[in-house]
């Protein structure tokens, strides 16, 4: 097996940076279909450009790279112990290279691993097969639509849609909601997996394998196709939107399976899945480890370019914010404004916002932009490089915001999918903004950071959750939440509910 670790290694970095030809296909196909000068449209062009610079420079499309899943067919008397240690070690070696972030977490203790290596990671299903070749697929699946799956037990009340019985209908309506509840926080517009019946955990499994399939496959069994079709059509009425934003596509794939149950359980199994649909495969030589073959994708095809723009083209309307922002600057913004940040910006994650709930900050936060990012870093010399940098989900630091913001004298919140009630409410107190980055990109945000100036909280939390000072221009952000009490994310939860409840029947 003398090929077989650069085999392995070549899958993780093409599987992190190069998105497949039909999710390239799909995405092509929102973005010529939306409303031109809309917050989606613009969302769908930085997106675009994110996929490119990502395939150029062979750097991870987004900056959560997920809980790496592989899917591997072995034929008959292959070691598969051997095949499973490679793939660690191919694992490890992406993750040091910065192909991947490392991603694994002590669940008792707290401790990143600093090389995605730890208990049950990565994620490795063997399966034998009387094929003379070995099959890998891997799909790497961000924690931000991770944490937007969802099951639900039948009969139910799906709100919005009321009564949800066991049968196809009441499947179409968990399916729909499923759709709705992610907006902005899943990095719309996502796909999803489904599986109707089998058991909790492994219905789960089921629903995240329907991931394997194309976005342009048809479902063999026609109830099965025609329910695809008729998901894809009224999904895509909700108005979600790139970003949660509003617009026009919500959902680029849905692709749903069926399996026997227990008679006193139906589940309906939803994994949902972001515009950074990330999977790819390999066939292998099992003698030698070569790669015969790719899954997803022709490596002798040229990859097609997806943005029409240069990023983000600048109109001279944008709002310049140089921190410290001053609390007249933060009341002076409402949403739907373009602010572009220069100056210093500091992250801030799960483990940073814990942390100062009980500590004072290690770093004077008054005025300051606070960035829900965890990048993808690469130490180089005394220095650090910024690899991957877009924004994390920033729902999970509802409980912690209005109180750092109150505390601290935060000025500016960057992430993605918005916050909740509480924060709101300190904004409007304290006079503080929410910008809304675009989520997934990456390598677009990575360019906008030309310096990291410091780090604090590495040794304690690592990487993605460590409090990076960074040096940033021309830092682009939408201001969906103002000081004025005013919030983009309600407003379109609000109106998609709306439209939900239209598709009752």
């Amino acid at each position: 097996m003398e090929f077989l670790a650069n085999s392995l290694l070549e899958l993780v970095t093409q599987t992190s940076s190069n998105l497949p030809p039909d999710v390239r296909a799909a995405m092509a196909g929102a973005i010529n279909i939306e409303t031109p000068g809309t917050q989606s449209a613009q969302a769908l062009d930085i997106i675009a450009c994110n996929i490119d610079m990502a395939a150029e420079d062979q750097a991870p499309i987004c900056q959560d790279t997920g809980m790496p899943t592989f899917i591997v067919h072995t034929p008959v008397g292959v070691n598969q112990l051997v095949l499973a240690k490679a793939i660690r070690e191919a694992v490890a070696e992406a993750t040091r290279r910065g192909k991947l972030r490392p991603n694994s977490v002590d669940s008792l203790t707290g401790k990143n691993s600093g090389n995605n290596l730890g208990p049950e990671t990565p994620v490795i299903h063997f399966e034998q097969w009387e094929q003379d070749e070995i099959e890998i697929k891997l799909v790497l699946k961000g924690g931000g639509c991770e944490n937007k799956n969802i099951q639900y037990s039948l009969p139910a009340e799906i709100e919005h849609l009321g009564r949800a019985g066991r049968d196809l209908e009441g499947v179409r309506k968990c399916i729909l909601h499923a759709v709705w509840q992610a907006q902005g926080q899943g990095c719309s517009p996502g796909a999803i997996g489904v599986c109707i019946g089998s058991d909790r955990a492994h219905g789960y499994s089921l629903a995240k394998g329907q991931l394997f399939r194309t976005l342009d496959d048809v479902n063999p069994a026609p109830e099965l196709a025609a329910l695809e079709a008729r998901i894809m059509e009224e999904a895509n009425t909700l108005g979600v939107g790139a970003m949660g934003f509003g617009g026009k596509v919500s959902l680029i794939g849905c692709k749903i399976t069926a399996a026997n149950r227990l008679p006193a359980s139906f589940f309906v199994s939803v994994a949902y899945d972001c515009w950074a649909f990330r999977r790819l495969g390999v066939r292998l030589d099992a003698s030698t480890g070569a790669i015969t073959g790719w899954l997803y994708r022709d490596p002798a095809r040229p990859v097609d370019k997806m943005a029409r723009t240069a990023g983000f083209p600048l109109t001279g309307r944008e709002i310049v914010l140089t921190p410290p922002i001053t609390e007249a600057q933060a009341r002076a913004l409402k949403v739907g404004d373009v602010v572009l940040i220069n100056g210093e910006m500091y992250t801030g994650r799960d483990n940073v916002h814990a942390y100062l709930m009980k500590n004072p900050p290690p770093v004077d936060l008054n005025g300051a932009a606070l960035y829900h990012c965890g990048p993808v870093m690469l130490k180089q010399g005394e220095g650090w490089t910024v690899k991957a940098a877009g924004p994390t989900t920033s729902i999970r630091e509802e409980p912690y915001q209005a109180d750092v913001i109150r505390r601290y004298g935060v000025r500016a919140v960057i992430g993605k999918g918005g916050m909740g009630p509480k924060t709101l409410a300190a904004l409007k107190d304290f006079g503080a903004v929410y910008l809304n980055g675009i989520g997934g990109a990456a390598q677009f945000y990575a360019r906008s950071i030309p310096q990291v100036l410091d780090v604090h909280l590495l040794e304690q939390f690592g990487i993605p959750e460590a409090m990076w000072r960074l040096r940033v221009d021309n830092f682009a952000a939408i201001v969906t939440m103002d000081s004025h009490g005013n919030s983009l994310h309600a407003d379109v939860e609000n109106a998609t509910g709306a439209v939900l409840e239209t598709l009752k029947a």
